[in-house]
């Protein structure tokens, strides 16, 4: 990587360097603001898929997830477009957006009135 470099290219290139292998940030600068943190970071999801999955997952973006769109962008088919998001989706964690309550949890509702105890029943049966 050169110095006179963009960006975009610096990373592209260390993707391509990496060739799959996990990266660790060691140091972050933000020389605006005169700061360096020093520690190991851990790089968001995104940032680990190749440059070809980025590059799709931004079109996928752009096209408001339009699977037809993108079969015109890609020139391929709707199965090969599926496909190509099942793989991707499968490299990727995600978060549950609304997850079971714990055990704890039912008792706390239960406790503050929020729920009765038919339905902290029914919610601690459902936790096994």
């Amino acid at each position: 990587m050169t110095p006179n470099s963009k960006p975009a290219s610096d990373w592209q290139e260390l993707l391509r360097m990496a060739q799959g292998c996990s990266l660790v940030v060691e140091r972050v600068r933000l020389p605006e603001k005169q700061i360096a943190i020093e520690g190991e970071f851990a790089l968001p999801e995104l940032a680990r898929l190749s440059l070809e999955d980025q590059v799709f997952i931004v079109a996928f973006l752009r096209s408001h997830g339009s699977i037809k769109e993108m079969e015109q962008t890609f020139g391929v088919s709707y199965p090969t477009i599926k496909a190509r998001l099942n793989r991707i989706s499968g490299q990727l964690e995600f978060i549950e957006t609304n997850p079971s309550p714990s055990r704890a949890e039912v008792l706390e509702r239960l406790k503050a009135g929020e729920i009765n105890a038919e339905e902290a029943i029914r919610a601690l049966e459902a936790l096994k």
